[in-house]
């Protein structure tokens, strides 16, 4: 038997790792499985190159309580370790960068990158025990080892009887920790960060039903098994062609068990140079709540589970998706800011972005309609990535859809080709209508649609940021809502109505107009249209809309408070116009003005409290 103690470059090892890695205490057993694994993914790899001539059989790894004891077993079949092995990686541990430790993490009491970075990844076990023992055999023909430390740089190290190989670590859980003794906690945590670690993990047994014999003398048969808690061989580790549909499907169900919705369609990403990663990525249906879609996307390490924040690994827009990136290059126990600087992570960001766009522009090239009937569930990840990430921009061209209310969908191609004779203005600027919302928008987009224009149906949350970074890419082109001032600008395909009142009533008219309605807030127009268009029909300045609508997505402090400003455009070929001017009565006259604003307000969702009550109230007494 020997005794020594620990090499470390600072005496308190242990405080440090209890103090400054205590919020994220569940991690030890993550890290221990993860050695456990290692372990016995080295022995068979020995085994394949003829090293190692002992028959291994089918190694796993078994997790035991010991509630009466108030112990933890976590126990390997893999190389195990000689006495001198213990020695050496159990006894120095590599802590040179304790002044760093010290100054990195002071304020960030969760972080689990600190684990593994400084190689403290057996160590992770001290966060919950208050003494640990290893016993341990090597696969070689040496004797058994037992080392035993109680948290202090002292241990203990001598001759075990253990004839089997592999190595068994045993906690001693503190009391700040009994929740480690608790069944149902250990297996909350094999199945988050151990599900899918490639080799079997026992912990308990369950019971199983088979039916035996045949026909009418057939019955059930309860037996009690080893409960393997985590599926070694995950779809995302094998080659796409051994994979169908469907088991792209039942691996979605595992990895998402609460969803119900099978999955769009998924991306299969596998790449061995110049950087590792595999995994497979689907996507679901997206809603137009993109903070309710975040976080969905698994991150591993070796089939490890690491975390489902992947943000600066993958570009933001695919943050919506939902499945699994695997790799072993990606420096997990570091800022999220030194992530985003390396280079090693922006060629993976590259490649998984140029991947998602290749998938999508196939998917459009073999099933055009299909991509249609799927493009309202996955717009707004495309819409989303056209806005931030310019190299998504150039590829999404080919194949973004711009849908019209009367579902139709164009390329941004088609689109400028099919309105280029009907929707240029005087200036010779193309333009794009499109509403956000069509029941809102209803008599304009009906309006539009009945002088031959095109209306698209743009109504995801980021779509007027999009349309402007579209307008800059794009000269002499613009989208205009269908209820703004612009569409009236347009040329027309037939000729211009011929106004009913000449240019002294069209004046006289807009003066008794202008001494009712608040000036501050309207700018009359006079137009001729088709009488059987509304009489006042209020549309609103686009560079005024959107500035606010810039405001109320953050730009308060850049565009300060917006006032309410439209235009009223008054058709002077409708017969209430006409009713209007030839009044005698002032009382009459304000009445049907008031009406008639109240009706356009009413269009434009903008008649409400007091107003929409009065106005009310004056149909109620126009009906009597």
């Amino acid at each position: 038997m020997s005794k020594g103690k620990i090499n470390v470059s600072v005496e308190n090892i242990f405080p440090l790792i209890k103090k400054f890695l205590y919020s994220d205490h569940e991690i030890f057993l993550r890290e221990l499985i993860s050695n456990a694994t290692d372990a016995t993914l080295k022995l068979k790899h020995l085994s394949s190159i003829g090293e190692n001539k002992v028959d291994i059989g089918n190694p796993f790894i078994e997790i035991k309580i010991d509630k009466k004891g108030k112990k933890l077993h976590i126990i390997d079949q893999g190389l195990g370790m000689s006495s001198e092995e213990v020695e050496k990686y159990i006894n120095q541990v590599a802590f040179s960068g304790a002044e760093e430790f010290l100054d990195k993490y002071k304020d960030s009491a969760k972080d689990s990158g600190i684990i593994g970075h400084f190689g403290l990844g057996f160590y992770s076990a001290f966060m919950v025990a208050e003494k640990v023992e290893i016993i341990t055999k090597s696969y070689q023909d040496k004797p058994a080892a037992h080392w035993i430390c109680d948290g202090s740089p002292e241990y203990t190290l001598k001759k075990s009887d253990k004839k089997d190989r592999g190595s068994e670590i045993i906690l001693h859980i503190d009391k700040d920790s009994k929740e480690f003794l608790d069944e149902s906690r250990i297996k909350t945590l094999l199945t988050k960060y151990n599900k899918f670690m490639p080799v079997p993990i026992k912990f308990g047994t369950k019971e199983i039903t088979n039916k035996v014999g045949e026909g009418d003398d057939q019955k059930e048969v309860k037996e009690i098994v080893d409960d393997i808690i985590n599926n070694p061989n995950p779809a995302w580790t094998k080659a796409p062609a051994d994979l169908d549909d469907q088991s792209y499907k039942d691996f979605y169900r595992e990895l998402y068990p609460m969803q119900f919705e099978d999955p769009l369609f998924n991306i299969h990403l596998n790449v061995d140079y110049p950087f590792n990663l595999t995994g497979i990525l689907y996507f679901p249906k997206i809603s137009n709540d993109i903070n309710m879609q975040k976080d969905k996307i698994q991150l591993y390490q070796n089939q490890v589970f690491v975390t489902d924040n992947v943000e600066g690994i993958v570009p933001e827009f695919l943050t919506l998706l939902r499945g699994v990136i695997d790799s072993p290059d990606i420096p997990l126990n570091v800022s999220r800011s030194y992530l985003q600087a390396d280079g090693a992570v922006k060629k993976i960001s590259n490649y998984i972005t140029r991947k998602v766009a290749d998938k999508l522009s196939s998917l459009y090239k073999k099933d055009r309609k299909g991509f249609e009937e799927k493009w309202n569930d996955i717009k707004v990840v495309i819409e989303y990535g056209m806005l931030s990430e310019d190299k998504f921009f150039e590829k999404a061209q080919k194949f973004a859809l711009y849908p019209t209310v009367n579902n139709d969908y164009f390329t941004f191609e088609e689109l400028k080709d099919k309105i280029s004779k009907t929707q240029t203005d005087k200036d010779g600027n193309l333009i794009i209508l499109y509403t956000s919302n069509v029941n809102e928008q209803h008599s304009y987009v009906e309006s539009a649609k009945a002088k031959g224009y095109e209306v698209l149906l743009l109504d995801s949350p980021i779509i007027s940021h999009l349309i402007q970074k579209i307008e800059t890419s794009n000269e002499k082109l613009n989208f205009t809502r269908v209820d703004s001032d612009i569409i009236d600008k347009l040329i027309k395909k037939d000729e211009k109505e011929v106004s009913k009142l000449d240019e002294k009533e069209k004046e006289k008219l807009k003066t008794i107009i202008e001494e009712v309605v608040p000036k501050e807030k309207y700018t009359v127009q006079i137009e001729a249209i088709e009488s059987s268009s509304p009489p006042f029909v209020i549309t609103v300045p686009e560079f005024m809309r959107r500035m606010k609508e810039m405001q109320q997505s953050g730009g308060n402090g850049m565009f300060g408070n917006m006032p309410e400003m439209y235009n009223l455009n008054i058709n002077v070929n409708n017969p209430i116009c006409s009713e209007i001017l030839n009044s005698k009565g002032k009382a009459k006259k304000e009445r049907l003005i008031n009406q008639s604003l109240d009706l356009a307000k009413l269009s434009q969702n903008l008649l409400k409290g007091e107003e929409l009550t009065s106005f009310i109230k004056r149909s109620l007494d126009l009906i009597k």
